[in-house]
């Protein structure tokens, strides 16, 4: 098994050492989904605290960027760009994130981050119209960039 590099020789958890990696380009995009009822997710568009849709993505922009404060052995990145995609289907609403950054380490819990953030703000906007609201499917989509090459899950979006 891969020794896990977060971690020292007596096992205590550590900061990755990055300094000696190259600068590259690198991408990340993440999904999640929110399992709204019908009923609910035909009132968004009246949601009396405002556009649950629009707040979930700048809410995922802002979390993208704080990653670092929120994960505490993750890098701090200097982000290029970050955006959510928040689309209402038959079932929900579903979330794709990306973020792109140039740097040593990979931008994949930026991308995660994001797309969590967003889904607990759309839980959040609407959780008076729907208390059975479930945040489903949290996962990576794709990377790109870095020492372990591209990642792309397999029958994703």
């Amino acid at each position: 098994m891969k020794k896990l590099s977060h971690y020292d020789s007596a096992g205590s958890p550590r900061m990755v050492d990055v300094s000696a990696k190259p600068d590259t380009r690198r991408t990340a995009r993440a999904h999640a989904f929110v399992r709204i009822g019908a009923a609910a997710l035909k009132r968004l568009p009246e949601n009396p605290k405002g556009n649950p849709l629009e707040i979930a993505r700048i809410a995922g922009i802002s979390a993208a960027k704080r990653t670092a404060e929120l994960i505490p052995l993750c890098h701090p990145l200097m982000l290029s760009h970050a955006d959510v995609d928040v689309t209402v289907e038959a079932e929900g609403v579903r979330i794709v994130s990306s973020a792109t950054t140039t740097a040593a380490t990979g931008v994949e819990m930026e991308a995660l981050t994001a797309a969590s953030v967003a889904a607990l703000t759309v839980y959040d906007m609407t959780k008076a119209l729907d208390k059975s609201i479930e945040i489903q499917d949290l996962y990576l989509l794709e990377k790109t960039g870095g020492k372990s090459g591209d990642f792309h899950r397999k029958g994703a979006l």
